[in-house]
């Protein structure tokens, strides 16, 4: 087992959700990002139920000014609830009442978006010395296609960091943080549990330019972290954007020597960030749904053949 291993299992998970999401304008002067709503759930919802499948029970929201209705999401509302229980609705009772049953939810507050690493900053008290998950509010996966699961064990095996891989084309890698990769170690890719192929992270770098790239494996929002990481933020200056780089800071401890592994994640990832992933994330999902699906397919197979 490697030095730097740990048998401790992260427990809580972190959000950073206090971008101001300029791409969905005005929608999200007033409305959050993360409560815009894919089919009948936000997305934040989305999030959170994907760390309790991974075994989480405590989240962290860092927000920012403005978005405190995202903890009133989760929260019970007595009032509706009981209105709902005296109509005999129970199915959406029940759909009120799941995002209460979720997790504990904590929040504190970034005052200024400097970045993903100085957000990361803002949870060192609520997560002590443990490693923890950093889930971002964009993005999650298919509940059919776990990644947290395999991260959460890779990490407890190897005690370092732990990315999530996803194959870009050379077009979109100054899009995202890219990782130069080697061969994993013997005996860590049945710690993934299947999600998908490990590999030993070599370097890391923030948004190359095209044709700079060491690879096409790009990290994407979901990372599991040790405690360590927020020192490295602490001694991280600005980087890309003038902003605190959570890549930098990770890239600081590699070269270090804490371990840095990746899984290529070969599930359906859904990315809102941006208005085309969001309307995308919305009409696949929507056409999943036993209730909705077959008329829903229905109708959008003739306007795309009335609009064609």
């Amino acid at each position: 087992m490697p030095d730097h291993a740990t048998t401790q299992r992260a427990v809580k998970a972190v959000i950073p959700a206090a971008g101001l999401a300029t791409r969905f304008l005005p929608a999200t002067k007033a409305v959050p990002k993360e409560l815009l709503p894919v089919v009948d759930r936000p997305v934040l919802q989305y999030i959170v139920e994907e760390a309790t499948a991974g075994g989480i029970r405590d989240v962290l929201l860092v927000t920012g000014r403005g978005k405190t209705s995202m903890v009133d999401h989760f929260d019970r509302q007595p009032y509706l609830e009981a209105r709902l229980e005296a109509k005999g609705d129970m199915e959406r009772l029940a759909a009120v009442r799941r995002p209460s049953e979720l997790a504990e939810i904590y929040t504190c507050r970034q005052g200024e978006p400097l970045g993903l690493g100085h957000a990361i900053g803002y949870a060192e008290s609520h997560v002590g010395n443990e490693p923890f998950v950093v889930l971002l509010g964009d993005e999650f996966v298919d509940e059919a296609q776990p990644l947290l699961p395999g991260m959460i064990e890779l990490q407890a095996r190897t005690g370092g960091i732990v990315l999530a891989f996803l194959e870009v084309s050379p077009e979109e890698v100054d899009r995202y943080g890219i990782a130069s990769v080697e061969v994993a170690e013997a005996g860590l890719a049945e710690a993934a549990q299947g999600a998908g192929e490990v590999f030993r992270v070599t370097g890391l770098v923030e948004k190359p330019k095209q044709g700079t790239a060491p690879s096409n494996f790009a990290v994407i929002g979901r990372y599991v972290l040790p405690a360590t990481i927020f020192d490295a933020i602490k001694r991280t200056k600005p980087g890309a954007g003038n902003e605190i780089q959570l890549t930098d800071a990770m890239a600081l401890l590699l070269a270090e020597g804490t371990p840095v592994h990746g899984i290529v994640y070969r599930g359906v990832r859904y990315d809102t960030g941006l208005p085309l992933g969001y309307l995308q994330a919305v009409v696949e999902l929507a056409c999943k749904r036993k209730d909705l699906g077959p008329a829903f397919k229905d109708w959008l197979s003739e306007f795309v053949k009335s609009d064609g």
